[in-house]
């Protein structure tokens, strides 16, 4: 990738200005310049949630006490995870995503490896409870264990299952023949969009969730080898000689890139600040496998 052609488009990537078109429905679009989301299938879901949970925080604090029921650092995680996904999804990068390869691709890491994992975190599920009337609330609560979802989600929500629906997610959404029905579908990309979500919410729900499935261990390598998948993924978009997205990328050259370049861009995208958040994330998970076996041998040596 030539170093001239990059280093002016970087900052176009975090700041687009309306470029010169040559003509073309491409060249109306990017007249147009960026622009916030206006898809109610994305709007009103996000704003629904960020109004249940803080209904919810409020009830909780008011009768529990500031900083009971639901803790000060969820709180944080929530809000920080709801507003990565809100910049994500309604931002102009969204606008930019559907110009530029490299733009999408940093869209769908913020969601998948950012916000995701910092929801799982907050646990807003009985959070969002308080906000609903108190009759409700235990039918609510219970839809989970109903005899005919309980089993599902049981199955559903171990690692080896989660890891396996997240990761044939991503590859299924970036073969090539799907990858262009997002392209020119705004149906196709919400699904593209939603699926990457629930998926990586469920992936993170597995390894950091209150069950942690019997121990870190399964989560380290549930890390392990979701980090490896990924970036096998990213490697071959960064050193492939071929584009894999043709109509992808019909705008690059409006934004100082060859379209092989705005690939290779996004492979790396993919492959190196993705890859380091699951690193970050396995070892942290092998950090505290080691402290707990480390405790337990402590443990049985003052038993004996």
């Amino acid at each position: 990738m030539s170093r001239r052609r990059l280093t002016p488009a970087l900052p176009l990537l975090l700041w687009p200005a309306a470029a010169h078109a040559h003509g073309g429905d491409i060249g109306e679009l990017l007249l147009a310049g960026p622009a916030w989301t206006a898809d109610l299938r994305v709007i009103v879901p996000l704003y629904a949630t960020a109004i249940l949970f803080l209904t919810g925080t409020h009830r909780l604090w008011r009768r529990a006490g500031h900083g009971r029921g639901v803790r000060r650092w969820q709180v944080a995680c929530f809000w920080g995870g709801w507003t990565v996904l809100a910049l994500a999804l309604l931002s102009p990068l969204h606008w930019l995503g559907e110009r530029l390869f490299t733009a999408h691709m940093i869209e769908h890491e913020l969601i998948m490896a950012v916000a995701a994992p910092l929801l799982v975190l907050a646990r807003p599920g009985s959070t969002m409870l308080w906000a609903l009337p108190a009759a409700w609330r235990g039918f609510v609560g219970g839809i989970g264990h109903l005899p005919l979802l309980s089993p599902a989600w049981r199955t559903l929500s171990t690692p080896f299952a989660a890891t396996l629906l997240h990761g044939a997610a991503l590859w299924a959404w970036h073969m090539p023949g799907l990858y262009d029905r997002v392209l020119v579908s705004a149906l196709a990309h919400w699904l593209q969009h939603l699926s990457f979500l629930v998926s990586a919410l469920l992936f993170w729900w597995a390894l950091l969730g209150p069950a942690r499935w019997r121990g870190y261990g399964v989560a380290f390598l549930a890390l392990f080898v979701t980090s490896l998948h990924t970036g096998l993924l990213g490697v071959l978009l960064t050193i492939s000689p071929r584009l894999w997205y043709p109509r992808q990328a019909l705008a690059a050259a409006e934004w100082g890139l060859t379209p092989v370049e705005d690939q290779q861009l996004a492979g790396l995208m993919m492959w190196v600040p993705a890859g380091l958040i699951y690193a970050a994330a396995a070892l942290a998970l092998a950090g505290l496998w080691i402290r707990r076996s480390g405790s337990r041998t402590v443990g049985r040596a003052h038993a004996a």
